[in-house]
């Protein structure tokens, strides 16, 4: 699908991968707007069986406008870091998944696996609070596609 990483010494396992977007609490969407220009969005997510799950206003705005009724996507979420500043580099982790962002139908099931991810110690008053808004919000649901990861942890 996409370009075979060039610093195959870092690449990380799928299960290395996921255990960073298990862990993470936000990530970067990316998508394209109308006009051909990236647009990337800091979101927190849910994340179960190979697909993530994020919430935005259903006022409309550019994230709304990018996706419409699907498109592929990236996300892309930063784990642990520390700066090597006398060695002028980084430790990190990260994982950049591609698939497809569309608009779920099961807004409450999405909102409490985001819940479950970053609640999980309120998960009766984050039903009541899910339900309350589900008027007030579009619910996204990204299949992943494709999953890569990348360290320097020396």
């Amino acid at each position: 699908m996409k370009q075979e990483m060039r610093r195959k010494d870092r690449a990380l396992t799928c299960e290395e991968a996921e255990a960073i977007l298990k862990k993470g609490k936000y990530g970067i969407l990316s998508t394209v707007c109308a006009d051909g220009y990236p647009y990337g969005l800091p979101i927190s997510y849910g994340y179960k069986d190979g697909k993530l799950y994020f919430h935005h206003t259903c006022e409309g705005g550019q994230l709304s406008e990018n996706i419409g009724d699907g498109v592929k996507a990236c996300f892309t979420v930063v784990g642990d870091t520390e700066l090597l500043p006398a060695q002028f580099s980084t430790r990190y982790e990260s994982a950049v998944a591609f698939g497809t962002v569309r608009k779920t139908e099961d807004k409450i099931g999405a909102l409490m696996r985001i819940v479950e991810d970053l609640s999980p110690n309120y998960m009766e008053q984050g039903r009541k609070y899910a339900e309350a808004s589900l008027n007030r919000v579009t619910v996204y649901e990204f299949t992943i596609e494709q999953l890569t990861g990348k360290a320097r942890r020396s």
